[in-house]
Order: C-alpha cells, then sequence, then structure tokens
C-alpha cells in the first residue's frame, strides 16, 4: 500500500479537533484514507440505503449501534 502523505495531516488536525471532515471528489480516496488513518474507528457507509434510513429515522438506536470497522 502506498503511504499517503494527508494522512499526517488528518491526525494532526483529529489531535486539535473533536471532527475532521474529509471532502472530494467521488472514487479519490476519502474512505480508503480515513479508514488507513482511524483503523480502530466505526466505519458505516450511509450510501447503504439501509445504513442512512436508519440513520435518518431513529440517529440515537444508529448512534449507539456496536459498528464493527470495515463491515459496514
Amino acid at each position: 500500500m502506498i503511504p499517503r502523505l494527508l494522512n499526517q495531516h488528518v491526525n494532526a488536525a483529529a489531535e486539535k479537533m473533536p471532527a475532521v471532515a474529509i471532502t472530494g471528489p467521488r472514487q479519490s480516496g476519502k474512505s480508503t484514507l480515513v479508514q488507513q488513518v482511524f483503523p480502530d474507528h466505526a466505519y458505516v457507509n450511509l450510501e447503504d440505503i439501509e445504513h442512512r434510513r436508519f440513520a435518518l429515522d431513529d440517529p440515537k438506536d444508529f448512534f449507539a449501534q456496536p459498528w464493527r470497522s470495515g463491515n459496514h
């Protein structure tokens, strides 16, 4: 895997702020970057209609779920 120069910038931002936004065009590696930098954090793809609907219909329960990194 090719190390990304942005990893260190994302880590530095995350140490200073409670949330970090990664933006960019589709298929540019945003999700891959986030999963590399934060491998122990949960990842949920809200393009999955069931996950998005769950998040919209019941946000409290959505955030209470024990999501597993890489599985959602």
